[in-house]
């Protein structure tokens, strides 16, 4: 018993230590974009700053630095996110209240779709944005990313919505409802928490593309944050540390800040209280 206790011992040490590692392994870089934003002669090394400054930031808050790529990646970002929670929506609804034999190998190629390199698509992408004049336009460059986001955001919405009691909208039916009043006055109001996820993980994925704007958009005062970070590389191999590290902390901002207004709506579930009877 002691024998089995001991191994028992040693294995949960183990499986701390690598989860410790993992977490030194995310928490390393985050010390070091805080630190570093606040030191003036910032480097690579992770420790704290001698003599903590905001200089850094006074230089990163500008127009042409951060307040007008911050503006485009937000109108970039949200009317993506848009496009795809509300296309997702509808597209997911007949593949969870209908059963069809091409529900099935629909489902498997939406799954495969999520699985495709975006690289390996850009270049008949781009051609065909020179052709119908979509090449160096926010509104273009928004649609193409949330087709990209699209598949797993159907996919995601389809396991949520299937959560959600066909009994409730059975009722709202014989009351003479038509689909489109129950989809969006019964079924996504009550999978608020699938929303959010959707449009929280939608959010972070296009916030975060580089590739895509980098390609589609060439005028520089349309270019995404992300994409203006290269601002801070300088040529042969220079780089500002602490200015990056700044524009890194206020990049990262909008997304905390979603995160933490709708994060409340995650622990929700399905409020069925007082709605189905007998």
């Amino acid at each position: 018993m002691a024998g089995a206790l001991s191994r028992r011992t040693r294995r949960r040490l183990a499986a701390d230590a690598a989860l410790l590692l993992v977490a030194a392994a995310f928490a390393l870089p985050l010390l070091w974009m805080v630190f570093a934003s606040l030191d003036a002669h910032a480097t690579l090394r992770v420790r704290p700053p001698e003599a903590p400054t905001t200089a850094n930031f006074g230089a990163v808050l500008t127009d042409e630095i951060t307040f007008t790529p911050m503006l485009n990646s937000l109108v970039l970002c949200g009317g993506g996110t848009v496009v795809t929670v509300v296309c997702a929506a509808l597209a997911a609804y007949p593949l969870s209240r209908y059963r069809s034999r091409f529900s099935r190998p629909y489902l498997l190629t939406i799954l495969f779709a999520t699985c495709l390199p975006i690289t390996a698509i850009m270049v008949p992408v781009y051609g065909l944005f020179v052709q119908i004049n979509l090449i160096d336009t926010l509104y273009g460059t928004a649609l193409f990313l949330a087709a990209a986001q699209l598949p797993f955001a159907v996919w995601l919405m389809k396991n949520f919505m299937d959560g959600v009691p066909k009994a409730l909208e059975e009722a709202a039916w014989t009351d003479g409802a038509s689909w489109r009043q129950t989809l969006f006055r019964i079924v996504l109001p009550l999978m608020g928490p699938g929303l959010t996820v959707v449009s929280i993980y939608t959010f972070i994925m296009m916030w975060g593309n580089f590739f895509v704007p980098f390609m589609l958009l060439l005028s520089p005062d349309q270019l995404p944050a992300s994409v203006s970070i290269f601002t801070f590389f300088g040529n042969y191999g220079a780089v500002a540390f602490g200015e990056l590290a700044a524009f890194s902390v206020l990049y990262s901002m909008p997304v905390i800040v979603l995160y933490v207004l709708i994060s409340r709506r995650l622990g929700g579930g399905f409020t069925l209280g007082g709605a189905v009877k007998g």
